[in-house]
């Protein structure tokens, strides 16, 4: 497989005096539904889902990107584009919950001057205000979205305790916002199967509306005549 062919280098804008968020993707299950591990799906004109994640997030604002990978990981880690973090969840058959504290604690050990939009660091750690967790099965997610949920977190001191997340019909999805004061305590409390949801009922996290841009469905089954991108789609929870 050429590199160069399938890691093309993805940049998020930068923005400065802003809120610094990385965005986090989480790409790590078997698929067992769909027949393969969804971190090695293509769309219907060949792009990579997790390329298609990636780049959301970063046209959405984020600057920085982190791809969780478990099932194929070394399959699926040429189809991560350059210049996205990966890291491994070695424990990822145990649940969504593994990739989630994977990506959180890639977050938090970025090195200093990445994943900062202003040029702020914490103790030589990433200077990231929050993280946007969103999953490699949501091929139609909007830039837009993610702009939108990015949006509601305010200045950077109040972004750091921010929790939103993305509705679609009333329903939650992503992608998911979570302010850096939250990621120790959310990583300690999920567990298993079950994501961030109940963390962010109980901590009354703000609901955005994004019914109107459409592309909050995961898939979960691979589409008539295999076709990847086509298949039967539900608004992405966690």
């Amino acid at each position: 497989m050429d590199p160069e062919e399938h890691s093309p280098v993805l940049t998020g804008p930068g923005r400065p005096g802003k809120v610094a968020g990385v965005g986090i993707v989480l790409a790590g299950g078997a698929g067992s539904r769909f027949g393969m591990p969804k971190a090695l799906v293509r769309d219907d004109d060949g792009v990579p889902w997790v390329q298609l994640a990636c780049r959301a997030l970063l046209d959405g604002g984020c600057v920085d990107v982190v791809v969780v990978l478990g099932a194929r990981a070394d399959d699926a880690r040429d189809l991560v584009p350059a210049t996205a973090t990966v890291v491994v969840a070695t424990d990822w058959a145990s649940g969504i919950a593994a990739s989630l504290r994977a990506g959180l604690a890639a977050a938090e050990s970025l090195p200093a001057g990445r994943a900062t939009a202003s040029g702020r660091s914490a103790g030589g750690a990433s200077g990231a205000d929050v993280a946007v967790v969103s999953l490699v099965d949501l091929p139609g997610l909007r830039a837009d979205a993610v702009r939108r949920v990015l949006a509601v977190s305010g200045e950077p001191d109040a972004a750091r305790h921010a929790l939103a997340r993305a509705v679609y019909g009333g329903e939650p999805g992503h992608p998911v916002l979570v302010g850096r004061a939250h990621w120790r305590p959310l990583a300690d409390a999920v567990q298993g199967d079950t994501g961030a949801g109940p963390y962010l009922r109980a901590h009354a996290a703000a609901a955005v509306d994004c019914t109107d841009l459409g592309g909050g469905d995961d898939v979960d089954r691979a589409g008539p005549a295999g076709s990847p991108g086509r298949g039967e789609g539900r608004p992405g929870r966690g």
